[in-house]
């Protein structure tokens, strides 16, 4: 199998002969990798429950690990699932990859779909399940939405949403989320939105797709699946914890072909991952932070708060030099927008990731404040 390069190798090769200003500290605004500690609370639980070291994680997850889960989804979306619906994941990243190759491999010229500019594991997924991509192109026109082509859509097996998105921060309300189920029914696709920013809202909390699924009268939740993480919402990806929740008759199958994957997580990351997952009141802290470094960000470089994620989404002349000036003058590191999208998409912008604490965000700013 070829990959494409990953963006933040694209980056180091980009940068690697020039010398960045010596007079500034170094900073980063490439990974969205949350920079505050993880809650003590999660520590503990962590250091408590280190003896469990000595046993063999269930693949399905420990019961305590599904509880807190399924309570997240009931005290966040007023969801009530049960464990039929729901299979812990080793993070997120594992499960994009692995999904799309179980859900795939039995048809013959899969299609799979996802937006563009994308993570781009949604990419390598496609190419080792040897699927035919269509882009969901997001624009400035579209206010980086992804646009509804039926006549696309009906040749599709598989199709991703990403919304809160990365890298564009845009969001999808109930209503286009719902337009989304409908069209999975209607032309018997399966949809999946990745929701690891959902929780990362500025104002109004932001629906599952899971919702929009019952809204339309789906509660079952024939062919809608939502993943979703726990590294954003409670500074801990180090903790691998996420989950895949929706269709039961698809997950019942997806759970046995998990079995041979090998990727249950460690016993005292699951007991300590099930409290992060039981309590909403550490994430609003971190709401805060990220609201303050939005109105940072209105204050030093005039732009309005997106709705919800960490990323800004800043759009500039040519996103090529304007990083290498940034690290060059002011040793600065951000990501081109055309390194997270294919044919064009991403050409014009480049993105920040906002996850430092409010001192080294300002200086961030001003910085880009100093080359815009």
């Amino acid at each position: 199998m070829q990959f494409e390069t990953y963006p933040f190798e694209k980056l180091n090769l980009l940068l690697e002969n020039i010398t960045p200003n010596q007079e500034y500290t170094p900073l980063s605004l490439t990974i969205g990798e949350p920079q505050f500690n993880t809650p003590q609370f999660i520590l503990d639980a962590l250091n408590q429950n280190v003896s469990l070291l000595n046993k063999y994680p269930k693949t399905s997850g420990e019961p305590i690990l599904r509880e807190g889960m399924l309570t997240y989804l009931k005290n966040r979306f007023d969801l009530q699932l049960d464990n039929t619906q729901i299979i812990p994941t080793f993070g997120t990243r594992e499960v994009l990859f692995n999904f799309p190759q179980f859900l795939l491999h039995d048809i013959d010229n899969p299609v799979m779909a996802f937006p563009n500019p994308f993570y781009q594991i949604y990419e390598g997924s496609a190419k080792a399940s040897r699927a035919k991509v269509i882009y969901l192109n997001l624009n400035s026109e579209n206010n980086f939405l992804p646009i509804i082509d039926e006549e696309a859509l009906r040749t599709c097996d598989f199709v991703i949403l990403n919304s809160p998105n990365n890298p564009t921060a845009s969001v999808m309300d109930m209503q286009e989320l719902q337009k989304w189920v409908q069209l999975a029914l209607k032309h018997d696709f399966v949809l999946l939105n990745d929701e690891c920013y959902c929780d990362l809202y500025l104002d109004t909390p932001i629906p599952s797709l899971l919702n929009a699924s019952i809204a339309v009268g789906n509660e079952s939740f024939k062919n809608i699946l939502v993943i979703n993480s726990i590294s954003k919402r409670s500074s801990a990806p180090g903790l691998r914890s996420g989950f895949i929740a929706g269709d039961a008759s698809i997950l019942q199958k997806y759970m046995t072909y998990r079995t041979y994957v090998g990727c249950a997580s460690p016993l005292p990351l699951q007991y300590s991952a099930s409290l992060a997952w039981a309590d909403q009141s550490h994430v609003d802290v971190f709401r805060q932070k990220y609201i303050r470094n939005f109105e940072l960000a209105k204050e030093i470089l005039g732009l309005n708060p997106p709705k919800a994620t960490f990323y800004i989404w800043l759009e500039v002349e040519n996103e090529i030099e304007f990083t290498i000036k940034l690290y060059r003058d002011y040793n600065l590191k951000v990501i081109p927008g055309s390194y997270l999208g294919r044919e064009s998409q991403g050409k014009g912008f480049v993105r920040l990731a906002l996850v430092y604490e409010e001192s080294l965000t300002r200086d961030a700013l001003n910085r880009i404040a100093l080359l815009l």
